[in-house]
């Protein structure tokens, strides 16, 4: 099972490699769409062995929030993968050594966690500096969340995936995949 926000896109994604893949829609800013993907997948019963969380947007140009007001690349980076891994913890538990993935980027030096603001209530919004805690927020998840799931054989990475040039994620910025 794949969560997808678009999916007629996800769709035609996976007929390209195959198919036999089922997508179900869900929404990294939308607590409740997460909450319904993953309560599906865990009434499954199945084992989840990998959560590759991967969906991200960088630099908006203008500051947007999500229905809960939270900065929306905060929001969709960082928020969403984090209740999601939570959501599906009996499933990766079930798995019996399963690992979660962040991707992150070489963008997590652009700025930490501003935990004093991480919403840009009190502080002029940079598109680069909000992507930037974003990402140091992934990092940050991935090493404590490996702390916290050693005992049960969770293990937690963060990774930069490399360039990005045939992807869509630079499109806030003019840089077209």
């Amino acid at each position: 099972m794949v969560p997808a926000r678009d999916v007629e896109r996800a769709r035609r994604a996976v007929a390209e490699v195959g198919g036999g893949i089922e997508i179900q829609s869900m929404d990294l800013t939308d607590p409740q769409s997460i909450d319904d993907f993953a309560g599906d997948f865990v009434a499954t019963g199945l084992p989840l062995h990998i959560l590759i969380n991967n969906a991200g947007i960088m630099a908006l140009q203008e500051l947007k929030r999500d229905a809960q007001g939270n900065e929306l690349q905060f929001s969709t980076n960082h928020l969403g993968h984090f209740r999601l891994a939570l959501r599906l913890w009996p499933a990766l538990v079930r798995a019996g050594g399963a690992r979660v993935v962040s991707v992150s980027s070489a963008g997590h030096r652009f700025s930490p966690v501003v935990f004093d603001d991480i919403n840009f209530e009190r502080r002029d919004y940079d598109p680069f500096n909000a992507y930037g805690q974003s990402k140091t927020a992934n990092v940050l998840f991935a090493v404590a969340l490996d702390r916290r799931g050693k005992d049960q054989r969770i293990r937690a990475f963060a990774l930069h995936p490399g360039g990005i040039s045939s992807t869509n994620l630079g499109a806030h910025v003019g840089w077209k995949g």
